[in-house]
C-alpha cells in the first residue's frame, strides 16, 4: 500500500488528509531508527495498514492520529532493531546505513522522475553517515529514546509510552546515548566548504591514481569500510591506515578505467558517487578530523543505491 497522495490535496476528507500528512514525518523517524530507507518505507506501510485495519469507529476514537501513527511506527522499529543483530550476523561483509541523495536528486527520482516529495528525508546532522554509524552501535532502546527525545523533541513521558518504560528510565537511555555520541565525536570538523574541497581533492587524486596525493589527504589512522552485501565485490573487512587506503583506491581506479566519479551530497554532507556506464555502482560518505579525511564509507550494495539518480 503505497501512499502517493499529496497531504494538502483539498479534495481529501480532512481526517484522511491529516493522517496522510504524517507520512513524511514517519519516514524521517523510521529512517533514523533503522538506517535503511527500504525498511523505513516498509514500516510506514505496515503502520498505515494497521490504521486502516481498524474500524471507522475505532479510528474516530483516536484523539491524536499523528500520535497513534508515531507510536505504532516506533514500536515496529523497536521490534526490528531487536532482531537486527541476528540479521546482521547473516549479512555478508560490513553493514553501512543506506545513503541518501540531495533533495533535488531525490525529487527527480531514478532515471528521470518517480521520486515522491512526500517521502523525502529531511537532511540534517542527525542523518549524516558518521552520526548514523554511532546510532547503529546503540541498544535499540537507547536509539529509540534518544531519537524521539533529542531529535524529534518528544517529552520523556511520551517516549515512555512508546517504548514501554518509565520516563526516568527513558531519560537514562537518552543520557547513555549522548555519552556514546560524545565519545565517538571527532574534533570540530572543517567548514562545509573546506570539507567539499577535501572531497574534491580526493576525487581528483583517486581518478589520477595518485597514491602520494591520496595519502596526504587521509589521516594516518583513517578507516574505510565497504558494504557490498554479498551482491557485488567489496572489501569484507575495514581497511585501516592512510597508506593502505590510498593503495586500495588507486587499485580500484586501475581496475575500472571507465569509472566516472561525481561530486554529490551524501546524507547532507559532501560525498562522491562512482558510476559505470551511467549506472551508480558506489556511493561514498566521508568524515573528517580537522583538515584530513578520517573515515570513508563506501556503499556498493545495489539494493541500497536505488534512491540515486542515473545521471
Amino acid at each position: 500500500m503505497s501512499m502517493h497522495l499529496e497531504p494538502e490535496d483539498s479534495r481529501l476528507e480532512p481526517g484522511l488528509r491529516a493522517v496522510l500528512s504524517e507520512r513524511r514525518q514517519l519516514i524521517n523517524l523510521a529512517y533514523r531508527f533503522l538506517g535503511s530507507l527500504a525498511d523505513a518505507e516498509d514500516v510506514v506501510q505496515e503502520t498505515y495498514a494497521r490504521w486502516y485495519a481498524m474500524s471507522e469507529q475505532q479510528r474516530d476514537a483516536v484523539a491524536s492520529p499523528g500520535g497513534w501513527l508515531t507510536t505504532v511506527a516506533s514500536r515496529i522499529c523497536l521490534d526490528l532493531l531487536g532482531s537486527a543483530r541476528a540479521r546482521r550476523e547473516r549479512y555478508v561483509g560490513e553493514w553501512i546505513p543506506e545513503p541518501l541523495p540531495d533533495r533535488m536528486e531525490w525529487i527527480s527520482g531514478p532515471a528521470g522522475g518517480t521520486g515522491d516529495p512526500a517521502d523525502r528525508i529531511t537532511l540534517d546532522e542527525s542523518v549524516n553517515m558518521a552520526f548514523l554509524v554511532v546510532l547503529d552501535a546503540m541498544t535499540p532502546a537507547e536509539r529509540v529514546a534518544f531519537i524521539l527525545h533529542d531529535v524529534f523533541h518528544y517529552s520523556f513521558a511520551e517516549v515512555a509510552d512508546i517504548v514501554g518504560r518509565s520516563p526516568a528510565a527513558c531519560r537514562q537511555l537518552a543520557s547513555s546515548a549522548r555519552r556514546r555520541i560524545r565519545s565517538a565525536q571527532q574534533p570540530p570538523a572543517a567548514a562545509t566548504v573546506q570539507r567539499a574541497d577535501l572531497v574534491r581533492d580526493f576525487k581528483q587524486a583517486w581518478a589520477a591514481k595518485d597514491i602520494e596525493a591520496l595519502i596526504g589527504l587521509l589521516d594516518p589512522d583513517a578507516t574505510t569500510i565497504a558494504d557490498g552485501g554479498g551482491l557485488v565485490s567489496a572489501q569484507l573487512l575495514p581497511v585501516t591506515g592512510g597508506e593502505q587506503i590510498a593503495h586500495v583506491f588507486a587499485d580500484v581506479a586501475g581496475r575500472a578505467p571507465d569509472l566516472t566519479i561525481l561530486e554529490r551530497t551524501v546524507n547532507g554532507q559532501p560525498g562522491l558517487v562512482a558510476q559505470q556506464d551511467g549506472v551508480t555502482v558506489s556511493v561514498l560518505a566521508f568524515d573528517f578530523d580537522g583538515d584530513r579525511i578520517k573515515h570513508i564509507w563506501a556503499v556498493r550494495n545495489p539494493e541500497k543505491l536505488r534512491p540515486w539518480t542515473a545521471g
